[in-house]
């Protein structure tokens, strides 16, 4: 994913970000994702992620450790003009040309995590939608559709 966002913004690699958001996912991988796969293949299949994710990301204490460095790098990234904020063509150009989410489900989503309507979100609304994304339990959150629209 992270390679897919970095060739999506062209970003130089040996670009400050670059090498930021490469260790935090390998430190996301070592300390989060590896330690679930159950059946030692050296792979995390969508049932051993699953089940890790019930168990691991369990504590929104942790969202400091385990998430909100690699999602500042992603932030980083997405911000293409680097004002501090993802406006809505940045969102939809990051998450429509990495993570293939229609332009239509980019602009519902967007506008649903722009929650004081100001049209971008600032990193703390970022760190907000991605909070609810790995920790809440509200079925109609906002959030639950960062990646693309969740068919109900």
């Amino acid at each position: 994913m992270s390679e897919r966002y970095i060739a999506a913004r062209g970003a130089a690699p040996d670009s400050a970000t670059v090498r930021l958001l490469a260790e935090g996912m390998d430190g996301f991988w070592t300390d989060v994702i590896a330690p679930m796969d159950q059946d030692g293949d050296g792979k995390v299949d969508l049932r051993e992620m699953t089940e890790g994710f019930k168990r691991v990301l369990t504590d929104p204490a942790l969202y400091p450790e385990q998430i909100e460095p690699v999602f500042n790098c992603f932030f980083d990234l997405v911000d293409l003009n680097e004002d501090g904020k993802i406006d809505q063509a940045e969102f939809r150009q990051m998450f429509d040309s990495v993570a293939g989410v229609p332009g239509e489900d980019c602009a519902a989503v967007f506008a649903a995590l722009d929650r004081d309507g100001s049209g971008a979100l600032d990193r703390a609304e970022f760190h907000r939608a991605v909070t609810e994304f790995f920790y809440g339990n509200d079925p109609d959150a906002p959030a639950n559709h960062l990646f693309g629209r969740v068919a109900g």
